[in-house]
């Protein structure tokens, strides 16, 4: 008997944006959770009020680290926001190290 994987994914363009209810549903975590991912400066929505937020396709990548990390790694969220924050920064430095080997 072998076993199977199922893989799960969305398509996001690079102009995506969401809804707090459709970034809540994309990543299959409550209101409350992107809230707090806000509160902690993990996500930054566009717009006035919790009604009028948008957040960029960006936004998405970065909810499914944080999910990586606190599930994976047992992190909890202000590790986890910490954690990313210094991700991309490896990521943005290593960008910068291929662009001066060119």
């Amino acid at each position: 008997m072998t076993k199977q994987t199922i893989l799960t994914g969305i398509i996001v363009e690079e102009s995506t944006e969401f809804t707090l209810g459709e970034l809540s549903r994309a990543c299959g975590k409550p209101a409350e959770w992107i809230l707090a991912l806000v509160e902690e400066g993990v996500l930054e929505p566009v717009g006035e009020d919790q009604t009028h937020w948008q957040f960029r396709d960006r936004c998405l990548r970065r909810v499914r680290i944080v999910q990586r990390l606190e599930s994976d790694l047992g992190l909890n969220l202000a590790g986890a926001a910490l954690a990313l924050e210094l991700l991309e920064e490896v990521e943005t430095l290593r960008n910068r190290i291929a662009v001066l080997e060119r």
